[in-house]
């Protein structure tokens, strides 16, 4: 079961995705498909969950 506000989707094959944090005015997570345009998604550094969270 997926936790709480995450939602489950298909893969597509050849999909490449990575993560960063952007440093600026505030620290900003963001999880993108390297594959696609315009496939990304952000949030505050404070409200991505941690590493340990998603095990």
């Amino acid at each position: 079961m997926a936790p709480k506000g995450v939602a489950e989707a298909e893969v597509a094959a050849g999909a490449e995705v990575m993560a960063s944090v952007e440093d600026g005015p505030s620290e900003t997570f963001v999880i993108a498909d390297i594959s696609r345009d315009d496939a990304y998604l952000t949030t505050p550094l404070e409200d991505a969950a941690s590493l340990p969270a998603w095990r």
